[in-house]
């Protein structure tokens, strides 16, 4: 709606798209059957949750890479930081979600760190609605920084409902922002800039200097 994207995209994206959104609709379907007591629904829905996570996994790092290939990544991130926080975002996801399904019969930790897996999802979300090429040179991290909204809330929540703070809202954040300083170390590390040089190898990305940032579509702004 936007002009960002269009069906003309590769197949590749449209999938990444069908996918992600497909667990969008899962993680609604199971806050709904639990509100309304199905139960019976939320269980085996929960199993195809976690199957789910896979290709989530495959997709979400296929994208990234075939973006960085092709030289292709928004102009307002860093090729290399943008190579590292999406595959990062995806594995801190899947994390929180595993640890959420082991820990399923203990409701209190199982839906706050669901919670909290589910606003790792949304930096791609706050990307399309702030005005990141406003915010460069910190525009990832303005995007992360939205994302601790939802589980701070969760703690205002706790504290409103009981005087008391859950540790998972601990754990769930913790791993939120250990996931932003090692993204953050890794990128500016002779470690991140070898993963660079080896992913985009022969590829168009070769010639678009890591840690740069690309003009934007419309060139450079006049002098």
């Amino acid at each position: 709606a936007m002009g960002r994207s269009s069906f003309s995209a590769p197949l590749l994206v449209h999938a990444h798209a069908v996918v992600f959104m497909g667990w969008v609709v899962i993680y609604l379907l199971q806050n709904t059957f639990i509100a309304t007591g199905r139960v019976a629904l939320h269980r085996p829905l929960g199993w195809l949750a976690a199957a789910w996570i896979v290709p989530m996994l495959v997709l979400g790092c296929l994208v990234t890479v075939e973006l960085a290939r092709q030289g292709r990544v928004p102009f307002f991130f860093r090729p290399l930081q943008f190579l590292v926080f999406d595959p990062m975002s995806l594995f801190t996801f899947a994390g929180l979600t595993v640890a959420a399904i082991l820990l399923r019969r203990s409701t209190e930790w199982h839906r706050r760190l669901h919670f909290c897996a589910m606003a790792m999802l949304l930096g791609p979300g706050f990307g399309r609605l702030l005005p990141l090429p406003l915010l460069q040179p910190w525009a990832w991290e303005a995007t992360f920084a939205a994302t601790l909204i939802f589980p701070l809330i969760g703690v205002l929540a706790d504290l409103r409902r009981s005087g008391r703070v859950h540790p998972a809202w601990g754990w769930g954040i913790a791993a939120m922002l250990g996931m932003a300083l090692a993204t953050e170390a890794i990128t500016y590390s002779p470690v991140g800039d070898q993963i660079y040089r080896a992913v985009v190898a022969g590829s168009p990305g070769a010639g678009v200097p890591p840690l740069a940032f690309a003009p934007p579509p419309g060139g450079p702004p006049p002098e």
